[in-house]
């Protein structure tokens, strides 16, 4: 049954069923805890995904886990980021192929229709479906003591929650991060979306500002612009996704361009207004002129703030800042000795897979005598715009800041048979390897299905395989796999020096003499 007050409690719209599913599973009403077994081996504070590894892991290997979560488990990417950005994501490459479907010989009779109070219906069924994987109740079977309510540190080694004080030997601090607002005159007063608010919508808004054109920007300005509305995209950068490299940034800016989304950048957004029922963004350019647009709906990109206040840090001992979060060393271990932390709270890598794999990095370090480094681990990412934009490694500005000399190899998609029969062929890969070497420091991949494709540097990067065991990996034809085996033959090709050409040569003259005598 449809409780409509518990659902509205937590923010979550347009308060249906679904919405009422989702919260049985990850803050169920009327959730009994158990009576404290202090002393914990470990306790977490924070439900996101670093926390539910964490305590899932530690109770698979005997120890007693408290898991304390204040809001809903699952955290931000079962709730508002990961999960419903990507059904919505789904729904609007849906539209772009039926828009497209004549470049393939597919005529359509009359105009397709998107019905976004489905497309959002739809996300929110999705999201309902997959919250048992993070239900309160898998965790308590899992022997886990799940604790919903606010948690705070009142000492070194304790926790108090719901009027409760857990003990622990080791804790853990996974409370994730959340929106980024910037302090733009009148934006409060104008009203405005982000991340946590986007996906209760029910009705898409006839003209829509983003203001930051990182991943979530680039990614919700494409939605929402495919799904039917005017999408203005604002950005203080020079191009999109500023910290990618510029070349591949150009294409998925190209993109966004192509399928009608209004860019503005380099800006400085001044401020926001009301002007009747609109919002009107103002903002100036690099040569100092001002401009304004006018918009139905305002929705706030500009990163993401660690969650570290209000949780009695200072009692347990554990240093932090607003900026960066929890500080953390090589180990993930706090200034207190017996806290850890994992994920957004302390990572600059805010990704739901980061968390995962810091999170057993913890685990390793805080139940048994390990020294894992957080440094260890090979990070890949992806923006999944269309086409995607993967990165793993360094890029050519890091390697050169880090005194790192490179080759590069560049494979465009425009030479890869599968790319060019599916219509699909803007974008490359590019390899960076230590110069001289075959030895991988760095890829970016913008390409259709990039996130995929960028497994294979990964493994390379993290297991010491160099561009010639790539190479040698055979792939099936035709793929966009073909793509990285490309690289490598780049990398083969350098190798046939002047003086290589000679002796090969030399060598098989010999041999058609031998062969003639």
């Amino acid at each position: 049954m449809l409780d409509a007050r518990h659902v509205a409690a937590f923010g979550l719209l347009p308060e249906d069923e679904d919405d009422a599913r989702l919260l049985q599973q990850v803050h169920p009403p009327g959730w009994q805890p158990p009576a404290p077994r202090n002393p914990y081996n470990l306790v977490v504070l924070g439900g996101g995904t670093a926390g539910l590894v964490a305590a899932a892991g530690a109770a698979a290997l005997g120890a007693r886990v408290a898991l304390v979560e204040k809001h809903l488990l699952g955290g931000d990417c079962l709730n508002t980021g990961c999960v419903p950005s990507k059904a919505l994501l789904r729904s609007a490459a849906a539209v772009a192929a039926v828009r497209d479907a004549a470049r393939f010989g597919v005529r359509l009779a009359g105009e397709a229709r998107v019905d976004f109070a489905a497309v959002m219906a739809r996300l929110r069924r999705l999201r309902a479906d997959l919250s048992a994987h993070d239900a309160a109740s898998r965790f308590a079977a899992l022997g886990v003591d799940v604790f919903l309510g606010h948690g705070r540190f009142t000492g070194p080694r304790q926790l108090q929650v719901a009027g409760m004080v857990l003990t622990f030997a080791r804790a853990l601090i996974a409370t994730g991060s959340r929106p980024a607002v910037p302090p733009i005159s009148g934006l409060r007063e104008a009203g405005y979306l982000t991340n946590e608010t986007v996906f209760g919508l029910t009705a898409c808004p006839r003209r829509l500002g983003i203001i930051g054109g990182g991943p979530i920007g680039c990614e919700l300005a494409q939605a929402f612009q495919r799904l039917g509305a005017q999408v203005t995209l604002l950005h203080r950068g020079a191009h999109l996704l500023s910290r990618e490299d510029p070349e591949a940034a150009a294409v998925v800016q190209q993109a966004l361009r192509r399928d009608g989304v209004i860019l503005a950048l380099p800006v400085t957004v001044l401020a926001v207004a009301r002007r009747e029922a609109d919002r009107v963004i103002h903002y100036q350019d690099a040569r100092g002129q001002r401009h304004e647009a006018t918009v139905d709906a305002i929705l706030v990109a500009t990163g993401r703030r660690p969650v570290v206040q209000d949780l009695g840090l200072e009692a347990a001992g554990v240093a932090y800042d607003l900026e960066r979060g929890v500080h953390v060393d090589e180990c993930l271990r706090t200034s207190n000795r017996r806290i850890f932390a994992a994920g957004d709270v302390c990572s600059a890598y805010k990704f739901t897979h980061a968390a995962d794999f810091l999170a057993r990095t913890v685990l390793a370090n805080a139940l048994f005598p390990g020294r894992r480094k957080a440094s260890a681990l090979t990070i890949p990412w992806c923006t999944y715009t269309d086409p995607q934009l993967a990165r793993v490694g360094l890029s050519a500005a890091q390697a050169t800041a880090a005194g790192v000399a490179i080759d590069t190899y560049v494979q465009p998609l425009a030479e890869v048979d599968r790319a060019v029969l599916d219509g699909e062929s803007e974008g490359f890969v590019k390899v960076h390897v230590k110069r001289g070497t075959d030895r991988i420091v760095g890829a970016t991949i913008v390409a259709p299905h990039a996130g995929e494709l960028i497994g294979l540097y990964t493994l390379a990067l993290s297991r010491g395989l160099g561009l010639k065991a790539l190479g040698a990996c055979i792939q099936p034809y035709p793929t966009l796999a073909e793509a990285v085996r490309k690289t490598a033959d780049l990398y083969q090709r350098t190798r046939l020096t002047p003086r290589v050409q000679q002796l090969m040569g030399w060598w098989l003259r010999w041999q058609r003499r031998g062969w003639a005598g």
